[in-house]
């Protein structure tokens, strides 16, 4: 998965940066929804799924700086 290989290549700086960027497109995403705007109601679950996968890379980078 392309956006997978992109964000283990970031640091937790980056990571959190981009998990702003991402909950921000969601709530502007969910205003269109509710006011019936929205064009492409899919795009709710995939920026929904990469701030699950954003929170994940950066757990797993917490996990790993935790055993050094």
């Amino acid at each position: 998965m392309k956006s997978q290989e992109n964000y283990k290549e970031l640091s937790v700086e980056e990571l959190n940066e981009r998990l702003d960027e991402r909950v921000e497109e969601l709530e502007n995403l969910r205003m269109q929804q509710a006011t019936h705007q929205i064009t492409n109601p899919l795009r709710i679950r995939f920026v929904r799924r990469d701030i699950a996968r954003i929170k994940t890379f950066i757990h797993q980078h917490n996990m790993i700086n935790q055993e050094s």
